[in-house]
């Protein structure tokens, strides 16, 4: 435990001899990586903790065969998922309107299927999130961004 305090004293310091503008473009680099990291997840279709997410509800309605698009493929875009940093922090998060979809999906709430359809609750599929991918580049991108 003493070492662990040490080396956070030690990037603490770095971090407070770093130039404010030196600090911004570290975080947003870091923020870039970690949309990255988040769109990679989406397109495979699995949640942060490496399962996949529950696939689409057969319905008797629904074509034979197999589904040709992907679940989330807008909600990937960069478009749609924002990269925000600052001196002192970076963040990933959904713009605008699809926020309340991504929360729908990503907490597994119930919601409307169309402005007067029915209420459907739909599966639980984490869109964001952290795993040890993700704090090995944050680890490096500080890392690098200190020397």
């Amino acid at each position: 435990m003493d070492d662990l305090q040490r080396v956070d004293d030690w990037l603490a310091a770095l971090l407070a001899n770093l130039e404010p503008a030196a600090r911004n473009r570290m975080m947003r680099q870091l923020a870039q990586e970690l949309r990255r990291s988040q769109q990679q997840n989406i397109r495979l279709q699995r949640n942060p903790d490496g399962t996949t997410f529950e696939p689409r509800r057969v319905t008797a309605r629904s074509k034979k065969g197999r589904i040709k698009r992907q679940m989330f493929a807008k909600l990937r875009t960069t478009k749609y998922l924002k990269t925000a940093a600052t001196a002192d922090s970076a963040s990933v998060q959904f713009d605008g309107k699809v926020q309340r979809i991504a929360r729908v999906h990503h907490y597994g709430l119930r919601d409307r299927v169309c402005r007067n359809g029915p209420k459907v609750r739909y599966a639980e599929r984490r869109l964001l999130g952290v795993n040890n991918q993700i704090v090995n580049i944050t680890k490096d991108i500080l890392l690098l961004g200190l020397i």
